[in-house]
């Protein structure tokens, strides 16, 4: 027997804006139907089976359906997960203010874009995003998708959770390389998954971290994979947004939407969005993505 949760949503909340906000909607356990609009997942509490929960929106609310009846401590992960998810406690009035005086801009605040979706762990958003790097996006699905299929916990309706590092862990690098098809990653998998499970490396800790922006990169960059591109995306997920993280598809579209589709200097980029200051990455991703979703 399913259940329903339901959370109020901010004012300034745009559900579909939210889930279309990146590519993590297309990386499995995340399903995405939109012409229902509902967004589908497993999450994994690490006794019970996982649980597949569907998410919808409606009425300024959050629904999510349970595929079975839940205990009041279990209901509560599932509500603070998808809430950490759809960065439902993120303030973004300040990045909102910003934006507003800018004639180009304002849409943002109007049309409340700005959340982008993450993961219930921030070990799951790193994974995924050493799974972006050089490569082509369907090879990045290939690749995660790999995971959840050999490593993932079944839920009732067969879908399967994104592995823990504990899981991960137990495999060497030739599995990530040979069954994943990981290439070049596989040893780099194998040593986070290891250095998170054993303790010495605590990447839930950057979501709450006061390090100054040059220290927190240099401890993302000491995850091997990491580089500047993967760890200001990372930033981003977390709730920083100083980085631009541009890669050969930002450069592309930022000549086609603000330089007459000619190519510019990555210092020209930052030129232009660094009066959103410490808000520039966000303006940026905004910016690049504006018409992905219909207003």
């Amino acid at each position: 027997m399913s259940m329903d949760i339901t959370i109020k949503t901010p004012r300034d909340f745009n559900f579909r804006r939210t889930v279309l906000s990146h590519g993590w909607c297309a990386l499995q356990p995340f399903e995405f139907d939109q012409q229902s609009w509902k967004v589908v997942r497993v999450l994994d509490y690490g006794q019970a089976a996982p649980v597949t929960v569907e998410i919808a929106s409606r009425n300024r609310a959050i629904n999510i359906r349970t595929s079975r009846q839940m205990g009041k401590k279990a209901a509560g992960a599932i509500e603070r997960d998808v809430r950490h998810m759809f960065r439902l406690d993120d303030d973004l009035r300040e990045f909102y203010q910003v934006v507003s005086g800018d004639p180009d801009f304002s849409w943002v605040a109007h049309e409340g874009a700005g959340r982008l979706l993450r993961s219930p762990t921030v070990f799951e958003d790193l994974v995924k995003m050493i799974c972006t790097t050089n490569c082509s996006w369907a090879l990045t699905q290939k690749m995660v998708s790999g995971l959840v299929h050999e490593l993932g916990r079944e839920s009732a309706d067969g879908r399967k959770s994104f592995p823990d590092a504990a899981a991960m862990a137990e495999r060497p690098a030739k599995f990530f390389r040979d069954q994943i098809r990981s290439g070049y990653r596989a040893p780099y998998l194998a040593e986070l998954a290891q250095r998170v499970a054993s303790g010495s490396l605590n990447v839930e800790a950057w979501l709450t971290s006061e390090l100054p922006l040059n220290e927190l990169i240099k401890e993302m960059k000491s995850v091997k994979g990491v580089g500047n591109y993967a760890a200001e995306n990372l930033l981003k997920l977390i709730g920083r947004y100083d980085g631009l993280a541009l890669d050969s598809w930002t450069r592309a579209q930022f000549a086609r939407l603000r330089n007459n589709g000619r190519v510019a200097s990555d210092k020209k980029i930052f030129r232009f969005y660094s009066r959103f200051n410490s808000w520039r990455g966000l303006a940026l991703w905004c910016d690049m993505t504006r018409d992905w979703v219909e207003p």
